[in-house]
């Protein structure tokens, strides 16, 4: 009898687990990163700017650079829209990871209902 009590107790939580439908909704999640901010911390230094971007079905990707246009530090910056970003100063990786982890004091995550457009605020 015990048995059977906590059999039925643990397919009712298992069911309560996986039984949410709020979370079937399409979610949209924005990410805001100040770039220059982030290979600054990343790489140290100042003064990094954008000089060019390329945009592909599955990612953004940023080409900046610090100092001198003679000779300036090179990065290079691809932000996946899934919230992974890979980040590479001169040839070097220095980032290769999720920002959706709360990685970045410099990045920004904003959740939205996909068919309202209305802000999802969370705990």
């Amino acid at each position: 009898m015990i048995q059977t009590i906590n059999q039925q107790n643990a397919i009712e939580f298992a069911r309560s687990e996986f039984n949410h439908p709020e979370w079937d909704e399409p979610i949209i999640c924005r990410v805001e990163v100040d770039l220059p901010g982030w290979l600054s911390q990343l790489a140290g230094g100042r003064d990094w700017e954008v000089y060019s971007e390329e945009e592909e079905e599955h990612c953004i990707s940023f080409a900046m650079r610090q100092g001198s246009k003679l000779a300036p530090k090179l990065a290079e910056v691809t932000l996946y829209h899934n919230g992974y970003a890979l980040v590479d100063v001169e040839g070097k990786s220095l980032f290769d990871g999720s920002l959706t982890a709360g990685t970045s004091d410099c990045a920004h995550l904003t959740y939205y209902h996909a068919d309202s457009g209305e802000q999802i605020m969370l705990n």
